[in-house]
């Protein structure tokens, strides 16, 4: 399913670059919204942890020059992953190995055995910031920006299906499940193809690097944001404006 939904997105994103290559001839956009606004399908994937989430991305932004905007970013998704030994801090690695030991000696664990606790996991993403853009040809917008905002995550491991599996997750989740906050930072950025002046088809990456639940992950993690969507312009034409401007 990850590669299938992978090759969506390739395939979308050499969509978008054929249509932006019969775009190259250089043109003026003689309109550029003051509003701007997006949604869309997004994929995140943190692949050192083999968490996918298929789920929801939105933007919306204001362009005060036509180089650059500003704007708020949000994205929700859920998926499930499989937790093991090797992902927890040293520490905590020791103390499953011992409570192994202790079980499998007492014969209540097979030889060979290997603890994996499934988790679902639901991810919210919250970003405000600048975007650089490009507007060099006249139906296709480059846009790059700093990836920076807050990660909230909830995890909730499924039920056990073993003893030493209910015991662990009792230690470590207590609760039956965690959420945490923390902070992301990376880059991202994309393309955006006018169908007509006040709707197109965007599609974008961001690259961040985040560590939730550093109580019980040794390591933090990449993740990756994938999405794709129509976007929608509007407001007084910024295009005019400053092109008067330029010119008195």
């Amino acid at each position: 399913m990850m590669k299938l939904r992978f090759s969506l997105f390739t395939g979308a994103a050499s969509a978008l670059l054929t249509l932006a290559t019969g775009a190259v001839a250089q043109a003026q956009q003689n309109y550029i919204g003051f509003y701007d606004a997006y949604v869309g399908f997004a994929d995140i994937n943190a692949p050192a942890l083999g968490l996918n989430q298929p789920g929801f991305h939105a933007q919306l932004g204001v362009n005060p020059r036509p180089w650059y905007s500003v704007g708020f970013d949000f994205s929700i998704a859920s998926g499930s992953e499989l937790l093991t030994p090797s992902l927890l801090p040293a520490n905590l690695q020791a103390l499953v190995a011992g409570a192994q030991q202790q079980y499998t000696a007492l014969g209540l664990l097979p030889a060979g055995y290997k603890l994996v606790v499934p988790t679902d996991v639901d991810t919210q993403t919250y970003a405000f910031g600048p975007q650089y853009i490009n507007r060099h040809f006249k139906r296709i917008t480059f846009f790059a920006r700093p990836s920076l905002g807050a990660l909230h995550e909830h995890a909730t491991p499924r039920a056990a299906t073993d003893p030493f599996q209910g015991a662990i997750i009792a230690q470590l989740v207590p609760r039956g499940s965690k959420s945490d906050w923390t902070g992301f930072y990376g880059i991202g950025g994309g393309g955006d193809f006018a169908i007509n002046k006040h709707f197109g088809l965007r599609t974008q990456l961001d690259i961040v690097y985040n560590h939730p639940f550093n109580d019980i992950l040794a390591s933090g993690r990449t993740t990756y944001r994938v999405s794709i969507g129509p976007s929608f312009h509007f407001g007084k034409n910024e295009a005019v404006i400053h092109d008067r401007g330029h010119h008195s």
